[in-house]
C-alpha cells in the first residue's frame, strides 16, 4: 500500500506546486510517470526506516506518513528537475530526521506496539536474581 498519492500532493500543496516540480517537457502538464516514480522512491525510503521497528507493510497508514511521503516525493521529483528550493530541501531533511527517530523508537507512529522481535532482536527479561555465589556459600 503506498503511503501517498499524487492527489495527496495536490491536496497538501496545490496543483501549481506539483506542476512547477513535475512538468518535465514544459507543456503545462504534470509528468505523472515522474511523480509516480518519486512516490515509489519515497515509499521505499520510508520503509527502510520503518522496517527497523515495525512489521511491513503497515495495515494502516498514519497521517504523519502521508505527510512525510509527500515531502520526500516532492523533493525527489524536484531533484530530477533541477529546481530544488531551500524550503523543499529543509522539509526533506526534517522528514528523514523524523523517520530516523521513529526507527530508534523515540517517536511513535501511534500504532499498537510492535512485537518485541519485530526487527529480529530478542529481548529477555526476568525477575531479580535470587541466588549468587556469595549466598550459595552461606548455605554450605
Amino acid at each position: 500500500m503506498p503511503y501517498a498519492t499524487q492527489q495527496n500532493i495536490i491536496d497538501r500543496y496545490g496543483q501549481d506546486v506539483l506542476l512547477l516540480a513535475a512538468d518535465r517537457d514544459g507543456d503545462g502538464q504534470v509528468d505523472s510517470e515522474a511523480v509516480d516514480q518519486a512516490l515509489a522512491d519515497a515509499d521505499a525510503e520510508i520503509d527502510t526506516y520503518l522496517a527497523a521497528k515495525y512489521a511491513l507493510p503497515l495495515a494502516v497508514v498514519p497521517d504523519v506518513l502521508v505527510r512525510l511521503a509527500v515531502d520526500i516525493a516532492l523533493f525527489r521529483v524536484e531533484a530530477t528537475a533541477d529546481v530544488i528550493s531551500e524550503e523543499r530541501r529543509q522539509r526533506y531533511k526534517d522528514a528523514v530526521a523524523l523517520l530516523a527517530r521513529m526507527a530508534r523508537g523515540e517517536v511513535s507512529l501511534g500504532l499498537p506496539d510492535p512485537p518485541v522481535s519485530a526487527n529480529g532482536a530478542v529481548h529477555i527479561s526476568s525477575e531479580k536474581r535470587r541466588f549468587n555465589r556469595r549466598s550459595m556459600r552461606r548455605l554450605t
